[in-house]
């Protein structure tokens, strides 16, 4: 069976679904030899390239121009047309990939995966939404992440029928607590002289580190670090030192896949105050599970609060609350048993849901469904 990927962008691009779909790829090519995937995306340049990426074949199809983020590719629509494909599953939202299967994907079977609702481009959905509702009749299956996702999307509800829960998996094996890991971990924990409150991600509106940080003005004793860096960054900078926070909120900028487990490791507590549908996820707090900790987390409505279970895995408190941020870390960082019965069920929870061959093993069945 041929499988077709379509997106804006692979890896080595960073981000959430880049990183979604290479793990289903490479799972794929470890796990289902009769599956053979191809990735059709676009190029940061005007000229198409093919490669092989970790054995797996990648056309980027050169792109014209981005408008709201999104790459346009005329080329996306000539290869959408040429691949052969027994499937053809897009990736959601990507407008230019979904134009491109109406108008060329010759009526092969469609499956989709619905990583998120369109929150910020309301003009943009003004003119695209007739031909998104004509996707979503269109797609055989619509993956989602998580059961909460269907039940608050306004476009997803009506096509609850067809959709299919498959969880986002991560790579859990990398995060397993090496010698090397666990003594960079100590160095962490003893040049921190504190407990770890911990927060990693890109530094974008919806992430909310602004209530973290000013939750921490409430968390005595207790040290925040943030890895990541984007464009909120220098504000989030100035709004620390304002509150005067000084050393006990630390930047760290990009960090290393092997430094982000240490810190990982060497955590007290993993928050994640995103404040917007736009975090339809949290793939880091997956992460933070898979390494045993307990994760303080946000209430939108999507994947957030599946992944992190409230009084199992951690603690779920209302969005745009530093009160109630500050309310749940001083719960955690002051009850050590609590905080060792929540990170023995995030390990659990990571094991049996959210580890990427069982995702893998999911979307094969989906595929394997009898959709034409």
């Amino acid at each position: 069976m041929k499988v077709l990927q379509v997106y804006k962008d692979y890896w080595p691009v960073v981000g959430g679904m880049e990183n979604h779909i290479r793990l289903i790829c490479r799972g794929l090519l470890a796990r289902h030899p009769d599956i053979e995937p191809t990735v059709l995306v676009t190029n940061p340049g005007r000229q198409t390239v093919e490669e092989r990426i970790d054995g797996v074949r990648v056309i980027k199809a050169g792109r014209l121009a981005n408008v709201s983020s999104a790459p346009i590719s005329l080329a996306l629509f000539t290869w959408m047309r040429r691949l052969e494909a027994d499937v053809i599953h897009l990736h959601f939202p990507y407008p230019i990939g979904e134009l491109a299967y109406l108008a060329a994907g010759r009526g092969r079977p469609m499956v989709m995966t619905y990583h998120s609702d369109i929150v910020r481009q309301k003009v943009l959905m003004r003119f695209y939404k007739p031909f998104w509702r004509v996707v979503l009749q269109r797609a055989k299956v619509i993956c989602v992440s998580n059961p909460n996702y269907i039940q608050t999307s306004d476009y997803l509800r009506p096509h609850a029928a067809k959709c299919r829960v498959i969880p986002h998996g991560a790579d859990l094996g990398q995060f397993a607590p090496t010698p090397e890991i666990m003594a960079r971990a100590a160095a962490i924990r003893a040049e921190a002289g504190a407990p770890i409150v911990f927060f990693a991600g890109l530094l974008r509106y919806y992430k909310g580190a602004q209530y973290l940080i000013e939750a921490m003005a409430r968390v005595p004793g207790a040290k925040l670090l943030i890895a990541g860096a984007g464009p909120m960054g220098a504000e989030w900078q100035a709004l620390a030192a304002r509150l005067g926070l000084g050393e006990r909120v630390k930047f760290l900028g990009r960090v290393s896949d092997a430094e982000l487990r240490a810190l990982y490791h060497a955590c007290d507590v993993f928050c994640l105050p995103s404040i917007h549908r736009s975090e339809s996820w949290g793939a880091v707090q997956v992460e933070a599970l898979a390494c045993g900790k307990p994760v303080v987390s946000t209430e939108l409505g999507t994947g957030t609060s599946w992944v992190n279970q409230d009084g199992q895995t951690g603690i779920v408190v209302p969005p745009m609350d530093a009160g109630a941020l500050a309310g749940a870390l001083n719960r955690l960082l002051g009850d050590p048993e609590l905080r060792a019965r929540y990170g023995a069920a995030a390990s659990l929870r990571a094991a049996q849901e959210l580890d990427a061959d069982v995702m893998v093993d999911r979307y094969a069945a989906v595929w394997g469904i009898r959709i034409g």
